[in-house]
This record gives C-alpha cells, structure tokens and sequence, in this order.
C-alpha cells in the first residue's frame, strides 16, 4: 500500500516538477552549481549503462542470430528460407531462444562432420588391407630400408629401434589400400610376441647384413619360423604354406668392398632355396630396393604403385578431399596414384590381434573344440 501511495504522489508531482524545472532552466546558475549538475548527470548515465549491460549483450546475440538467418536464406535458397522462417519465429520469443538455436546448430554440424569421418575412416576393402612385418637381427639397415620406402631419406645414425608402426594410404585407380609396416625389432627376447606378429602379419621382409654371418643365420631361423607358424594357421602342408607365402630376403650393405663380405651369394641361394625372393641391397645408395619393393607388391597381391617412386606423395587434407569428392577441381587425373602417411596410427593392441588369429583359425576349424593357443 505505501508503495502504490508513494507512486501515485509521484506521478501525480510529476507535472509540477517538470515546470518547476524548466523555469529553473531558465535562471542562470552559478559556476559551481552546473558543474555539480554534470557530476550528477555523469553518475546517472553511469548506473544508466550498468542497468543496462544485459540488455546490450542480449541486442548483440540478437543481431549475430538475424546475419545468421540472413546467410542462410542466401545459400539455402527457398527450403533454407522457409527453415529460417520458423527460426525467425522461435527466435522473435527472446534473445536466449536465439542463442539455443545457434548452439543446436553447431552441434548439429558437428555431429554431421563425425559421422563423414567415421565413415570415411573404414572404407578400404579388407582385401586391400596387408600388413607388412619386417625382421631380422640388429644393425642390419631395416630401418634405413623402411626410410627408403617412405621417402625419408638415408641416415647415417645409428639408432635402436624397440619397435616401429607406421601406416601409409593409397588412392590408385579409384581403389584405396592401406598397408601397416610393423618393424619388430625389439620382439627377439619375446617369442610369444613375436609369434603373434608373425601370424597377423600379411607380407615379410627378412633383412640380414652380408658382413655379419651370424645374422643371416638367424634369417634363416626366422624363414623356418614362419614356414611353420603359417602352416598351423591356415591347416595346409609345409610345402604349399612355403608356395603361398608372401617372403622377401634382403642381403644389405652390398656396397661394402668385397673383403669385408662374409656371406657369398651362392650360399644363401643354397640355404634359402632357388624360388626364394633374395636381392642383395643397399640403403646406403638405394642399391635394388625398387625391385624389392616391387616384389613386397607382387608377392602381397598389392599394385606396383604402391611403391615410392611409382606414386605421389600428397597431404592428408588433399587426400581425404579427393577421395569424398569434396575438390573442386581434381589436382590428379584419375589413374594417378598417390600415397600418404596417417599421423595417428597406432598398433592394434595384443588382445585384438590374438582375436583376428583365433578368428582365423576357427574360419578353418568350425569345431567348437578348444584348441592349443597358436603363439605358444
């Protein structure tokens, strides 16, 4: 009741105030008296704009909201239009609707672009996936050949490798491949581990140095492990696991004199066999490697493109772009074949690998019977 009395003494004032002051108005002041009267204009415009910063970032929200709506009714054309009048008629509720249909919106995008890479993720045909697995003994130069593959060049620096995965994309003649280069190393003191790479891995490369005998011998260890570990797996006889299997032998540091050789040519074709893919190479100055990798190729059912020198190396922005189409303009023709490295690749870990081998085996043996673990 006090309130509604004290805003009706004030409305009813109200007149006689605005001529009380504007007669005042027109008396002149002193000095001092108008520079109070600024001072307090000053403070009232002051708590004016602080009552009111509310109001101004909510007018902001409102006029990003209607250039929003604009653009889209440019680039939607008459279904963008219609769309953009519906959210002209939530948005004219309050400033907040507005903000909640623009945060919608970004989720909504975003939603959509995850989905566009799931999808592109896994498109290459599982026959179009191998795995090549690289071993031998250290210091031999399977790192130096695997830089050679990927076009890194040649270094001269020794340094150990526990164990190295690197995955590389190809786009050749409308089909895409991906082909995982495993270099294991550091699995010597583990037999079990590297049993298990030796039976998820597709294609082989054995490596061996042509001034260390003793690390073609344990090539040749690693050749008869393989023979064995393939033959279990896929059920079939030694000698056709050895026809089948996908093997290349390379005798490194060939460009060393001939005094320092340990290994002559005629005694790793005795010990390996005749049908047995062997090049004698070298890292050093690319000595044979185009043959090698052409062969990795052959051997693992894979194009010759897929090799450094037969496609170009491109960025993973241009090749995702071209293979959905989202290019303008095709920077390639579409027999040219191109290649990249996938930055984020990481091995599949031990207990996926040991479910593809079981897969494997039970694709063979449909019996439900338990049988002995093939990494043993």
């Amino acid at each position: 009741m006090e309130v509604r009395r004290i805003s009706a003494g004030a409305q009813a004032s109200s007149i006689p105030r605005q001529l009380t002051c504007c007669s005042s108005s027109e008396v002149p002041q002193p000095l001092g008296s108008r520079q109070r009267a600024g001072s307090s204009k000053v403070q009232n415009a002051s708590q004016s704009l602080n009552s009111s910063g509310i109001k101004v970032g909510l007018g902001i929200l409102k006029v990003a909201a209607s250039q929003w709506r604009q653009g889209k009714k440019t680039h939607t054309g008459a279904a963008g239009t219609r769309q953009a009048t519906n959210c002209d008629h939530v948005c004219k509720r309050s400033p907040l609707d507005q903000l909640a249909v623009l945060v919608l919106h970004s989720q909504t995008r975003r939603l959509q672009i995850g989905q566009e890479a799931r999808k592109e993720h896994f498109p290459t045909k599982p026959q179009n996936c191998k795995r090549i697995v690289v071993l031998g003994a250290p210091r031999v130069g399977k790192t130096s050949i695997l830089r050679r593959y990927l076009r890194d060049g040649f270094v001269e620096e020794y340094q150990p490798t526990s164990e190295d995965f690197v995955r590389k994309l190809f786009r050749i003649r409308g089909e895409t491949y991906q082909i995982d280069l495993l270099d294991a190393s550091g699995e010597r003191d583990f037999p079990a581990k590297r049993r298990l790479s030796i039976l998820t891995g597709d294609i082989f490369l054995l490596v061996f140095s042509l001034d260390d005998r003793s690390s073609f011998e344990e090539v040749c260890a690693l050749r008869q492990e393989i023979l064995v570990a393939k033959s279990k797996l896929t059920k079939l006889s030694h000698r056709l696991a050895k026809q089948q299997l996908a093997l290349v032998v390379c005798a490194n540091k060939v460009d060393l004199q001939e005094s320092e050789r340990e290994v002559s040519r005629a005694e790793v074709l005795h010990a390996l066999g005749d049908n047995c893919a062997y090049f004698e190479t070298s890292a050093k100055d690319s000595t044979n490697l185009e043959k090698v990798f052409e062969t990795l190729a052959k051997c693992g059912g894979l194009p010759t493109e897929t090799g450094p020198s037969q496609h170009r190396k491109v960025s993973l922005h241009s090749y995702q772009a071209m293979r959905t189409g989202h290019l303008p303009v095709q920077p390639m023709g579409h027999d040219d074949a191109c290649g990249v490295l996938f930055p984020l690749a990481r091995r599949p870990s031990f207990s996926a690998d040991l479910r593809q081998v079981i897969g494997a085996q039970d694709a063979h043996k449909p019996s439900k019977t338990k049988a002995r673990c093939l990494i043993q």
